[in-house]
């Protein structure tokens, strides 16, 4: 299982349309990705799931991954949580 905490610095957070590209990233993997915000854990290829954490820019989640390809998933979530 792979960890990291990451701060969203998408400009407008995790609205409709992020959250909706945030599932899209997530999807590539084989990995089980799911965000952690607070005490709530959400599966990242949900897009009712990713909506319902209500995420802006500048909040802190922890993003947990656990597959055969763990680390590359967390990666790329880093990257477009990171707006890279």
């Amino acid at each position: 299982m792979t960890r990291k905490t990451i701060a969203i610095k998408l400009d407008s957070g995790l609205e409709a349309r992020p959250v909706a590209m945030l599932v899209q990233v997530a999807s590539q993997y084989d990995s089980n990705i799911y965000i952690e915000s607070e005490s709530r854990r959400v599966n990242a290829k949900s897009i009712m799931g990713m909506m319902t954490l209500g995420l802006s820019a500048g909040e802190e989640v922890a993003v947990v991954a656990d597959g055969s390809d763990e680390e590359k998933a967390v990666a790329g979530i880093e990257r477009y949580l990171l707006n890279q």
